[in-house]
């Protein structure tokens, strides 16, 4: 596509963002941040993963964004004792007729909230793997498709606190962005407080948006154009999580035991065109990608015991690979 198609099929506006934007805000301080990145999962169709401390307004935030767009809305709330059926359904017996019927789970929604999913045991983490990926679940030998659209929001506690189970790294990679949630400003803690003070009512979310919106809008990011030059640099990240020293890192040889895969490709491009069409843009930026990318590699990169034995993280890797690269 050159310049010129670029511009003549241009997203008309950004205004269902801005829109979604200020009916969470009715509700929501702050966390511009988070709200960007579930909008961003929106508008791509990719699964995302909150991670962080309990009490940061990550599963006010979901269920605000849920009831400001048109659509089903299920909640699960995941505890050590839960079984596979009791998220994706099961078989029920009817003795009288002697037939079996389908009870479908909470999975079989349009938004699903998948609130401390890392409390949840191993088995029932991956009973989710089929219906994330393939958006489909199979209840006594029987397929049924999802509804769409069908996307995954979900929260975790960090999986050094008590009665957590780390997700499994096929499932987590089915999560297009992993996204660390941090403390509130002092500014936005001191109008969270008066809110609080102020004895009001929380405000009710309307529903400003319709699934026939979030599809028109897919269409508009898909059309927003990316440059060779940013998609040459996207691949340059990729790859430099693959071969550091190939690509003059020589500090992070030997460090990096996984690196990303095509997979983060995908996503990386994908997310930076919703970025661009969130902000009014009909084309991407380096600045796009190097913005999200953190996001979208956190939980694709495994480190080295060299690594782990210097106390690296994943975020250090990240960030000196986002220094190094050359931006076009």
């Amino acid at each position: 596509m050159s310049n010129s198609q670029a511009n003549n099929n241009s997203p008309d506006t950004s205004q269902l963002g801005d829109n979604l934007i200020n009916e969470v805000g009715k509700v929501l301080v702050g966390q511009e941040m988070m709200i960007n990145r579930l909008l961003i999962g929106l508008l791509t169709n990719g699964h995302v993963l909150l991670e962080g401390l309990p009490g940061l307004a990550k599963t006010l935030t979901v269920r605000t964004l849920a009831q400001a767009i048109d659509t089903g809305f299920s909640r699960i709330q995941f505890t050590p004792d839960m079984l596979p059926a009791d998220v994706i359904g099961t078989e029920i017996f009817n003795p009288k007729e002697g037939t079996f019927s389908i009870k479908k789970g909470p999975i079989f929604s349009n938004l699903v909230l998948a609130d401390e999913i890392n409390r949840a045991p191993a088995k029932v983490q991956a009973a989710l793997l089929e219906a994330m990926q393939e958006r489909q679940a199979t209840i006594g030998g029987k397929t049924y498709k999802m509804d769409q659209p069908f996307l995954v929001l979900a929260t975790q506690n960090p999986i050094e606190q008590e009665g957590t189970y780390p997700l499994p790294e096929a499932q987590v990679d089915r999560f297009m962005m992993k996204v660390k949630i941090g403390y509130p400003s002092k500014a936005e803690e001191k109008k969270v407080l008066e809110r609080m003070a102020s004895g009001k009512p929380i405000a009710t979310i309307n529903a400003v948006a319709s699934i026939e919106d979030i599809f028109h809008a897919r269409e508009q990011v898909n059309q927003v154009f990316m440059d060779d030059k940013v998609q040459s640099y996207l691949i340059d990240l990729i790859h430099a999580t693959r071969d550091p020293k190939a690509a003059g890192i020589h500090d992070l040889d030997g460090m990096i035991e996984h690196g990303a895969s095509p997979r983060a490709s995908i996503w990386l491009m994908l997310a930076a065109k919703a970025q661009a069409y969130l902000q009014g843009r009909n084309y991407t930026t380096p600045h796009d990608v190097k913005t999200l990318a953190p996001d979208i590699l956190r939980h694709r990169i495994s480190l080295s015991y060299e690594a782990e034995a210097e106390g690296k993280t994943t975020e250090d890797i990240i960030q000196k690979i986002l220094d190094t690269v050359l931006v076009p």
